[in-house]
């Protein structure tokens, strides 16, 4: 049994025969009364986020969740399919498992899969990832009194905003929770 007051950002629970991951951690005390843990977790089957609320000293049960290395391959209309860098077989992931992260996949390059009770529920992105913009506007000079951003097309499909000095061909880092801009890579 796992105690509520260590479920942080990235932890595995089970709850009333659910898998869930902690996504967010909050721990109010007010007054006399007893600690509140607030929790924003997903459903890692379902995919569907929900805010639980705990009495401090609750527990839930700890999920065994391990990770599994895999090289994503291509995405078609339904689903992902990836290759086991071990044994070689293929495989493939419903759309709707990997919806969020689809945007952030890049082909060729390697992922942590979630694997739980001998089932696939996920892909884990790193926090950020570099990937090249192949279109974008030209700045325009004279716009930068502030941050301004323009929009850009990424090597992946994924459009975000980018800073007016950014060019076409040029590797920037993007952000996997948010999908935002951080910073550009010098090659």
């Amino acid at each position: 049994m796992l105690n509520v007051t260590d479920l942080r950002a990235g932890t595995a629970f089970k709850e009333q025969g659910n898998l869930w991951e902690v996504q967010s951690y909050q721990h109010t005390k007010m007054g006399r009364g007893s600690a509140n843990i607030k929790i924003r977790a997903r459903n890692l089957r379902t995919g569907a986020v929900v805010e639980k609320s705990f009495m401090s000293g609750a527990r839930v049960e700890e999920a065994e969740v391990e990770k599994k290395k895999a090289q994503f391959l291509y995405a078609d209309a339904g689903s992902a399919n990836f290759m086991d860098t071990a044994t070689f077989d293929q495989f493939s992931l419903a759309a709707k498992l990997v919806a969020n992260e689809l945007k952030f996949l890049k082909e060729g390059e390697s992922y942590d899969l979630l694997v739980a009770e001998g089932e696939i529920l996920g892909v884990e992105l790193p926090r950020n990832i570099v990937l090249r913009v192949i279109e974008t506007d030209p700045g325009v000079k004279g716009n930068s009194v502030s941050n301004a951003y323009k929009r850009a097309r990424l090597e992946n499909n994924l459009e975000t905003q980018v800073p007016l000095f950014i060019k076409e061909g040029e590797a920037v880092k993007i952000d996997t929770r948010s999908g935002e801009y951080l910073e550009r890579v010098k090659s």
